[in-house]
């Protein structure tokens, strides 16, 4: 991705909105769970010594003798943590521990610009804190025969016994579980978005492929079972897929206004971007409109229209090529929807790309622009094989269907090379599959979407 669209990402990010509310919320319940069933609680308890000079004479120092002297108060607090003291300490309060170990629940520090030691002691139990934060006190006061220097040594505050727990931050706890949760869905998001190379709307989305976007087929939640029509124009005319459709069906009439458009051949990058459903609908919208249509499906290899029409596929279009053109009556099967027929496959063969690039299917497409209004070529995706190539250079115009979130961008940009290398003329691109809450369709065909059942 060469650069990042803000206004992208945060459309892109609103298909996390789920997990953006459940996560967190699910964090805070754990961190909850944790700090009032599962969290110890710990209690700090602290006393206070003052480190003095005993002759008043010498009260009036200099600058830097109070500096020396800071600098020794930081060598008192060592001494203060001292194996010697602390083993006086576990003798006097009976302790079952070491030296070693009782360190690391006591912490020696200087209040700033003084020479008075705070000794604060951690412990689960609260009257122990406050008894090992005296006893420390009491035991390195009366050690004064280690300090050479200060000759005075007064306890300025005892502990007391602490009533509440010194980890006590469930409010903080919860707090940053929330926001480290949104963060992370956010980053895996973002992670996600910037090396996603699929083709997604957006309002850039033509400058990015250099491409018209002719349509967007907005994704429906209509849900097909087996045998189900999915001529949805048909049986779903005010559904906002039909719409979409219908506009679709518009977009492309005003791309040919010096001449009239009768033959478009409908392709796609990969497999699975929903071209021949595409095909099938835009051609019932034409046939809707009052103009003779014929669908061709010409992907002799896994073409799919005979299904979606629920037509027999014993005859189609490679029989045709391989019979007599005059005989192309005997082939074309009427549908239900009027004015549109049907020219489905026919058998599978060897060599799709000799029948399609014959003079026969020449003559046979110059034959039938004739005689009908519009003809719709649904064909092979053409990142497979050359037959949709070749069917580019045969038609009036040639679209590119592509699923939204789905088909690799690079896809689509040597989709749109190799027609150009044969001076197809492209119409656009049609972006399949787009959530119907992007852009204006939201707005306006919302009232459509609640009769999506009516016909």
């Amino acid at each position: 991705m060469e650069e990042l669209d803000v206004k992208d990402f945060l459309s892109y990010l609103k298909k996390y909105s789920l997990a953006l509310i459940i996560v967190p919320f699910l964090a805070m319940l754990v961190v909850l769970y944790y700090d009032n069933n599962i969290k110890v609680p710990v209690y700090n308890a602290s006393s206070q010594v003052a480190l003095l000079q005993s002759d008043s004479a010498n009260a009036a120092t200099t600058l830097s003798e109070i500096n020396a002297n800071q600098k020794l108060t930081t060598t008192y607090s060592v001494i203060a943590k001292s194996k010697a003291i602390l083993e006086q300490v576990i003798f006097e309060l009976d302790l079952n521990t070491t030296p070693e170990a009782l360190a690391k629940n006591i912490k020696v520090s200087t209040i700033s610009d003084t020479t008075i030691l705070k000794i604060t002691a951690t412990s689960k139990n609260p009257e122990n804190a406050a008894k090992i934060a005296n006893s420390v006190a009491n035991v390195f006061t009366s050690k004064t025969d280690l300090i050479k220097t200060i000759d005075n040594v007064a306890i300025l505050e005892t502990a007391e016994v602490p009533e509440l727990p010194s980890n006590n931050t469930t409010l903080r706890d919860v707090a940053l579980s929330v926001l480290v949760s949104i963060f992370t869905i956010t980053g895996f998001a973002f992670i996600v978005y910037y090396f996603d190379d699929t083709i997604k709307y957006s309002e850039n989305l033509e400058t990015e492929l250099k491409l018209p976007l002719v349509g967007k087929i907005i994704k429906s939640d209509i849900k097909l079972k087996d045998n189900t029509s999915e001529i949805l124009i048909d049986k779903y005319p005010k559904s906002i897929i039909s719409e979409s459709i219908r506009s679709l069906r518009t977009n492309l009439q005003f791309t040919s206004v010096d001449k009239r458009l009768k033959t478009i051949h409908i392709t796609s990058s990969v497999a699975s971007e929903g071209k021949s459903f595409v095909a099938a609908n835009l051609a019932a919208s034409f046939a809707q409109a009052g103009q003779k249509v014929l669908l061709i499906d010409c992907d002799l290899r896994k073409g799919r229209q005979h299904v979606i029409f629920h037509k027999p596929n014993t005859t189609g279009l490679s029989n045709l090529l391989a019979d007599f053109i005059e005989k192309r009556r005997d082939y074309i099967q009427e549908t239900r929807i009027q004015n549109l027929s049907l020219l489905t496959r026919g058998t599978s063969v060897p060599n799709p790309a000799e029948l399609l690039s014959s003079k026969k299917n020449k003559d046979l497409i110059k034959i039938l622009r004739k005689e009908y209004d519009i003809i719709i070529f649904d064909s092979a995706p053409c990142g497979a094989v050359a037959d949709p190539i070749i069917m580019s250079t045969l038609t009036d115009t040639t679209i590119i269907v592509a699923r939204n979130s789905k088909t690799p961008r690079a896809a689509v940009l040597a989709t749109k090379e190799a027609l150009e290398k044969v001076d197809a003329k492209i119409a656009g691109v049609v972006l399949n599959d787009v959530d119907r809450r992007v852009g204006h369709y939201y707005n306006y065909y919302g009232g459509y979407y609640g009769d999506r059942r009516k016909k």
